[in-house]
């Protein structure tokens, strides 16, 4: 997404990736479409992959990864915004449609399908004043900035849980917290 965006609403996704990443205790390699960081848990593979393609063309990284990793889409999960929900909530979903979501649109139409799973960080909708597009490529408040790393760790035991577990333990075990 560019230094320009790093610390707007609108790039959670890789904030989330670099904390799983670090997690991980591994680093991320620029790769075709995208950086990509691989850890190794118990046999299962997770492949990160930080899209370098603008967040509308998404699909294309998405894309040629599932099939260099020779992957499905039940094997997918894309992390995204979601103005919908209040800041942190964090829900995970088997399928669904792309919410308005650019990025979403956009997989959903290179994949041909809407069915893989997604996980949506919510970053409200306080918009009024700025608008829309400036309030999702806006920087957190100070009380958001502050809770990230508690809201962006719950999102990487997801990530974990959903690899280890699938998507519907993992709907159950955080969808309500």
């Amino acid at each position: 997404m560019g230094d320009t965006y790093s610390q707007t609403r609108h790039n959670i996704g890789f904030v989330i990736l670099d904390a799983l990443a670090d997690a991980f205790e591994v680093s991320f390699q620029d790769k075709r479409y995208g950086f990509i960081a691989k850890h190794n848990i118990k046999g299962r593979s997770f492949i990160l992959l930080k899209p370098t393609t603008f967040v509308n063309l998404s699909g294309l990284a998405v894309h040629y990864w599932l099939k260099k990793e020779d992957l499905t889409e039940e094997d997918l999960l894309v992390v995204v915004d979601d103005l919908s929900l209040p800041f942190g909530v964090l829900r995970m979903r088997p399928r669904g449609s792309d919410g308005g979501h650019n990025g979403l649109a956009n997989i959903n139409q290179i994949l041909g399908t809407k069915n893989y799973a997604r996980l949506r960080f919510g970053i409200g909708n306080d918009f009024r004043q700025v608008g829309q597009v400036n309030y999702v490529l806006g920087e957190w408040t100070e009380e958001e900035r502050a809770a990230l790393p508690e809201r962006s760790g719950i999102a990487c035991d997801m990530i974990i849980n959903f690899g280890m577990a699938g998507v519907t333990n993992t709907m159950n075990k955080y969808n309500n917290r």
